[in-house]
């Protein structure tokens, strides 16, 4: 589907900062997401399956070895570990779950866990199942695919032209050789990006329309989250209201795509969370994100419900039809399992939790950051580590 406005007319609608005017764009951004959607709803959990020490320069990241922030670490999960995360997600009332690893790819060993855990996946619960697993080739994606998972997970973080401040050593050129390699696999592509970067108005607009080029199943809308210690350290929150603005304006230029609210949406929102759905949001990264906390499964679930959205588990939680999963399901069904019984339960499964399942280690030596630009924001953690 084409864009619904014009590359003029998003520069124009991206100027406005009267909250009537935001309003009235909201009202618009809803109403395509209604026309293409209805009430449906595509709710999404990961899991941090491996982190830390990653050998990328990516400004906005505590993973880079060129950050000064704490490292998150996390060994590689087995499968098993996998499908442990995977049973909460489902029983949160997740309808899909992915698996996420830091750098640019894996080791052939890493890889195979995936592999494996994805398997496990698709054959315990009723899952939709994506991974984020850096770039690969049109092999490597078959083989997930083969293994059961669906849609990959590869953004492009921010506009062609802005790219260079934010990763110098992961090329943009090779995300979207990746993106190419997931298409030709026959996998489906969840392609986004990160809002307060640094980017200029006219750069957003950019990237949506970059964006509207790729023509991605799923776009995830991140909003830094500004961690001490690394290039982005120091950068101010998103005005709320200039948030939801930027959701709207992307949800009219990319009309036919899944948004999901993802990182940052808690510290950039705060209380307009609900209204950022109404500006065109199919689904939202339920619970936690990689290294950081999010809100309570049970209060994004009820967000969406509040404006009338339906968050059951359905066949079609799309735009189009994607019958899930384990093999026997007659086509277009997806039966009641019990584990729909587990909804608000935590208790028989390990939900994600990044602040206990991480471990913060101290870099003993953080080598220049490639583009020669500083670290930011530690003297704000040195302050209050001080009690001052």
């Amino acid at each position: 589907m084409p864009p619904l406005i014009t590359y003029e007319e998003a520069l124009q609608l991206g100027e406005i900062e009267d909250h009537a005017q935001i309003e009235a764009l909201i009202d618009r951004a809803w109403k395509a997401r209604l026309e293409s959607f209805g009430d449906s709803t595509d709710l999404c959990s990961l899991v941090n399956a491996k982190s830390g020490g990653c050998a990328e320069d990516c400004g906005f990241c505590a993973q880079s070895r060129f950050a000064e922030a704490d490292t998150p670490m996390h060994a590689m999960m087995t499968p098993e570990q996998i499908l442990e995360h995977a049973r909460a997600a489902e029983a949160a009332g997740a309808h899909r779950f992915c698996m996420v690893t830091q750098g640019q790819g894996l080791s052939k060993r890493d890889f195979q866990n995936i592999l494996d855990g994805a398997k496990l996946v698709a054959e315990n619960t009723n899952l939709k199942r994506c991974a984020s697993v850096g770039h690969m080739s049109v092999k490597r994606a078959q083989e997930l695919k083969e293994a059961g998972i669906q849609r990959v997970h590869h953004n492009v973080e921010t506009a062609e032209s802005y790219y260079d401040e934010v990763s110098t050593t992961v090329r943009y050129e090779g995300r979207l050789r990746t993106i190419q390699a997931v298409e030709e696999a026959g996998l489906e592509t969840c392609v986004g990006g990160i809002l307060n970067l640094g980017e200029s108005r006219e750069q957003r607009v950019e990237m949506a329309f970059q964006l509207a080029k790729i023509d991605p199943t799923s776009v995830p809308i991140n909003m830094l989250n500004p961690r001490a210690g690394t290039k982005f350290g120091d950068r101010d929150h998103m005005d709320p209201w200039e948030a939801v603005k930027w959701i709207a304006i992307f949800r009219l230029i990319l009309p036919a795509a899944l948004f999901r609210l993802c990182g940052g949406r808690v510290e950039n929102l705060g209380e307009l969370q609900q209204l950022a759905v109404k500006a065109g949001i199919n689904g939202v990264m339920m619970g936690n994100f990689l290294t950081t906390l999010g809100s309570e499964p049970q209060d994004d679930r009820a967000m969406f419900e509040e404006l009338g959205l339906n968050v059951a588990r359905q066949p079609d939680n799309g735009s189009e039809p994607r019958p899930d999963n384990r093999s026997g399901w007659l086509e277009g069904q997806t039966p009641k399992t019990p584990v729909d019984d587990l909804i608000d339960s935590q208790a028989e499964a390990n939900f994600w939790n990044p602040e206990v399942q991480l471990r913060r280690k101290k870099k003993s030596s953080v080598p220049p950051r490639p583009d020669g630009a500083a670290n930011r924001g530690l003297e704000i953690v040195q302050v209050e580590g001080d009690g001052r």
